[in-house]
């Protein structure tokens, strides 16, 4: 169901739009409606299934850039271990903000977000599903995972408990080095498993793209003009304000992934492919930073997970051409 979004003009929006900035633009909306996005792309992001998606799918593309071939338990073990990490997170931070601020309905926490609230309403089965989970990676570590693989997958797995540890404590303040490590650390997990020279220079590009997208995101989400409104699915919008440093820092990221993908695909073109693929991501979230203020919070929070899934679209060429040869 679309929600009607009445014009809405504050003296405060009126005199940002007036003044403007060097950095942002603010739209006033006139009387539009907002896209909600299909029910399965929305309880795929609500569900924590977006990020498991993305850790899947960029894999796949790292391992075929690098010639290999990874085994069913890699994906399985690191779709489980990033859902239940996810999973953790938001609970957690639901549970901190909740505790301090009792209701579900009255007086929400300015921190929490629509995928908060359904975490803690189906706590009851995401917290025994997330137990299972760990418990399933932890078991398929144990029998199917080298030695050699452990040992290097120690350091990430060390890395990535104690930036939790240190989120939750409230000790990462600055959104810059809190999104940077994020990207950085996703990044590694997708490309550790094909663990190739091949693939370094589409795996630091993917984690500039993931930290740029995490960056988004939480500028996005913290412009004071998603207004919540509890009875309605997704946020009432009164203002939205297009930040230029999403576009600007999208569209260099993009360039760049087309300048470094065509100095490459001479040498290796599966890397340059990849290279491509990040560079459409980041296009596509310059575009929707753009389209943002005709859509509720959480399809623009859906979907600026799934323009990661670019890699996708090379796998799927690359397998139709391998089924062509084999013809």
């Amino acid at each position: 169901m679309l929600l009607s979004v009445p014009q809405i003009r504050t003296s405060e929006t009126t005199a940002r739009s007036r003044s403007g900035t060097a950095r942002e633009k603010l739209h006033l909306l006139r009387p539009t409606t907002l896209w909600p996005a299909p029910a399965a792309l929305r309880y795929w992001h609500l569900a924590s299934l977006d990020a498991p998606t993305v850790a899947a799918i960029w894999s796949l593309a790292f391992a075929w850039a690098a010639g290999v071939r990874l085994a069913a338990w890699v994906i399985a073990l690191q779709v489980l271990t990033v859902w239940t990490v996810y999973v953790g997170d938001r609970l957690l931070d639901a549970r901190a903000n909740l505790r301090q601020r009792p209701g579900l309905h009255q007086h929400p926490a300015a921190d929490l977000r629509e995928r908060h609230y359904f975490h803690w309403r189906h706590r009851r089965i995401l917290v025994p599903a997330a137990c299972i989970a760990a418990c399933t990676a932890a078991c398929i570590a144990a029998r199917c995972m080298p030695i050699a693989a452990k040992e290097r997958d120690s350091l990430l797995a060390a890395a990535s408990a104690l930036y939790f540890t240190r989120v939750h404590a409230g000790r990462v303040r600055r959104m810059l080095r809190k999104e940077l490590i994020v990207g950085i650390l996703f990044a590694a997990g997708c490309a550790l498993p094909s663990a190739s020279p091949a693939i370094a220079v589409p795996a630091i590009f993917f984690a500039a793209l993931a930290w740029l997208n995490c960056w988004a995101i939480e500028i996005w989400e913290s412009d004071a003009a998603w207004q919540d409104d509890k009875d309605k699915p997704g946020k009432i919008l009164l203002a939205v304000r297009h930040p230029r440093s999403i576009v600007l820092r999208s569209n260099a990221l993009a360039c760049a992934g087309v300048i470094i993908a065509a100095t490459l695909l001479p040498f290796t073109p599966r890397a340059a492919a990849m290279l491509a693929a990040g560079a459409l991501s980041a296009l596509l979230l310059a575009f929707l930073n753009r389209a943002r203020d005709r859509m509720t919070a959480v399809a623009v929070r859906a979907l600026a997970d799934l323009v990661l899934l670019t890699p996708a679209l090379v796998l799927a060429a690359a397998s139709l051409h391998l089924g062509n040869i084999h013809r």
